[in-house]
């Protein structure tokens, strides 16, 4: 594909997932399936509620990450800019979206190391998708891609479903999880790998440990549909139904983390896809994510400035604080043996950890 296409396509991924209504599927993501048993004597102070954890062995205030967004177009170099001092502030993860466009037409976009000098001090992840890897230049392109920025490890994202339904998409996958174990040994940095919305299974999860991953990002349905979004791109109206056949596919976020964490019970785990606010970070915490990421939910912040992100990210931060505080969790630790409610199996009672 020409780089004016991807460019292109970038674009208008990017105008098409503002427009919320015209990227989401009708998926749910499984979280209101839970409800927390409140506790009405906490015995805490709110403000003494400690969130801090830690990815990749670096610290983070809050267990965030900011998601992989975009990477390609122009306009991705302001947006990249405020992502990465907000997350500086706030002590939180900041993914970036693909640096393919950057990687294959030389135009940087905006990802140099200017975004590890604004963010010196978070873990900094980079990001390839996986058809890449099988390409002739697939572990240099990874390689570059962490020494651009800086990165402390490597997103390898899986789309196979969005690139099946998008016009000129990757159709060959075989022999991708070999070039992720072979990359696994080869890069001197993790790999972190994330589905972009349509979950990752426990059997797939379990082969990708094996291979030498360090983390998996389940990334479940429930929030953007690229299917939506490709079907929003068609240029007629075959392939528009095609892809919209497709617009609720996918493991929601809430049975995909708990699948993987049963399967993984050590395996560092990234829950996103459809987390609304701190009520859904709390809830994909307590069900066996180490961090949650969003994406969707902060674009139109991250377009507007670097203060529109930090506010974004405060009040999520200010909802995990308050959800801890009403389940009596004094940290994160104990936010995972907080007592839950299964909706759907009243009958069932709590669940505990």
């Amino acid at each position: 594909m020409a780089d004016g296409d991807l460019v292109n396509r970038k674009n208008d991924h990017l105008d098409i997932v503002l427009d919320e209504q015209r990227a989401l599927g009708p998926g749910q993501t499984g979280f209101a399936r839970y409800q927390f048993v409140h506790c009405a004597l906490p015995q805490l102070h709110l403000d003494d509620i400690d969130l801090s954890t830690q990815l990749l062995g670096k610290p983070l205030r809050a267990p965030l990450l900011i998601s992989s967004m975009t990477g390609g177009a122009a306009r991705a170099k302001a947006i990249n800019h405020h992502l990465a001092e907000a997350a500086e502030a706030l002590g939180i993860a900041l993914a970036i979206g693909s640096q393919r466009v950057a990687l294959q037409s030389g135009n940087d976009h905006g990802l140099t190391r200017d975004l590890r000098r604004l963010a010196p001090n978070i873990p900094l992840l980079g990001n390839i998708g996986a058809a890449q890897l099988i390409e002739r230049e697939g572990t240099d392109w990874a390689r570059r891609a962490v020494e651009m920025i800086g990165a402390d490890a490597l997103i390898v994202h899986l789309n196979p479903l969005q690139e099946a339904v998008q016009a000129d998409g990757d159709r060959d996958w075989r022999g991708i999880l070999e070039a992720i174990e072979y990359l696994a040994v080869a890069l001197g940095v993790p790999i972190v790998i994330k589905e972009v919305g349509a979950g990752i299974s426990a059997s797939v999860a379990r082969s990708l440990i094996d291979a030498g991953v360090a983390a998996i990002d389940v990334a479940g349905a429930g929030g953007t549909s690229w299917a939506a979004v490709e079907a929003e791109r068609s240029s007629d109206d075959t392939s528009r139904k095609i892809a919209m056949a497709f617009a609720g596919w996918g493991i929601p976020t809430a049975l995909a983390l708990q699948s993987v964490r049963q399967a993984l019970p050590d395996t560092p785990l990234i829950a996103s896809g459809g987390i609304r606010d701190g009520v859904d970070a709390a809830k994909a915490i307590r069900l066996g994510a180490n961090i949650v990421g969003q994406a969707a939910a902060v674009l139109h912040s991250a377009t507007q400035s670097t203060q529109a992100v930090i506010d974004h990210f405060d009040i999520v931060i200010r909802q995990l604080r308050i959800a801890c505080f009403c389940t009596g969790s004094a940290d994160l630790k104990a936010l995972r043996r907080a007592a839950l409610i299964d909706l759907q199996d009243p009958a069932s009672g709590s669940l505990h950890g």
